[in-house]
């Protein structure tokens, strides 16, 4: 297993989305911290026209900084709206951000499932980035139907799988608190569905944690499924993405998990959010020197 820098770093340092030239001063900083690999993410149409224009400039400072981009998250949560040309015109720029995940030598391309299309009264989930502690107030409309949305949805995870795989990319799919897939059990549903090789598990330990989820069991059910793991820590109450060791999740049971399924991927390093209030650095670093001392020790650090 390897250790990479999640996005979430440079989010919380420098705001939701940011600019193209705090990208380029991100990645710097996560080589200098210590990381060899990090994860890349684009956020909606205008962003993703920046990284059309400046892939070239991404790629350079990457190969000069020794630093590989792992995975690429596309933002675009029309992807699961029930509006054709929304979701049509947001698989569109799917197919785009691939092409960029292939240029900058990735190959892996990360998806979420979004908030369900549903009215929120008051707060939002992932209005903004990850937020933290709480409760939301929803109407159904007369006219949602969950298994209409579901077959839409399915079918545009199945076209997005064929459409990375077209790329000779894995398409991973993260559950999050709040999303239409949130939990083990609804990704392991929704990969029953697409029946896509390509297709698996983001493992947030910081979101299904919060939910309540045994994460070893969480493995256990994914098995070689699970494509990649974010790794954060909290008490099993918020999804808070605090450092590694200042909660109460059981690392060690969890890398074991991994270990008998043979995975030997990336632990992203997932700590931060819009109610991180400590030393984003400190805490990135320690975390990172914390998971590969785990590593190190069960002789499975890659």
């Amino acid at each position: 297993m390897k250790v990479c820098c999640a996005w979430l770093y440079t989010i919380t340092k420098y705001g939701y989305p940011p600019s193209m030239e705090k990208i380029f001063t991100s990645l710097k900083e996560i080589s200098k911290l210590g990381f060899e690999s990090t994860e890349i993410e684009i956020m909606h149409e205008s962003q993703l026209s920046q990284f059309k224009r400046n892939k070239e400039k991404i790629r350079r400072i990457c190969d000069n900084l020794n630093l590989n981009i792992i995975d690429l998250c596309a933002i675009f949560p029309n992807i699961v709206s029930l509006n054709d040309d929304l979701r049509l015109k947001s698989i569109k720029h799917f197919e785009e951000c691939c092409e960029i995940t292939t240029y900058l030598g990735c190959d892996m391309i990360q998806l979420d499932s979004f908030r369900p299309p549903i009215n929120f009264l008051g707060k939002t989930p992932y209005k903004e980035t990850i937020s933290f502690g709480h409760e939301y107030k929803v109407d159904i409309p007369l006219v949602f139907d969950w298994n209409v949305f579901w077959d839409e949805m399915v079918d545009t995870f199945k076209t997005c799988s064929e459409i990375a795989g077209k790329y000779g990319l894995k398409l991973c799919l993260e559950p999050r608190v709040g999303e239409n897939i949130s939990n083990t059990d609804s990704m392991l549903r929704l990969m029953d569905a697409v029946e896509r090789e390509n297709f698996g598990a983001v493992l947030d330990t910081g979101h299904l944690h919060a939910q309540k989820e045994i994460l070893p069991l969480s493995v256990e059910k994914l098995k070689s499924k699970v494509f990649y793991v974010h790794a954060s820590d909290n008490d099993g109450r918020d999804n808070f993405h605090l450092a590694l060791g200042k909660g109460t999740i059981d690392w060690e049971s969890l890398i074991k998990a991994l270990a008998k399924h043979s995975y030997k991927g990336y632990i992203a390093i997932d700590v931060g959010g819009t109610a991180y209030k400590g030393n984003i650095e400190k805490d990135v670093v320690s975390s990172k020197v914390f998971i590969e001392g785990l590593l190190n020790r069960l002789n499975l650090l890659g």
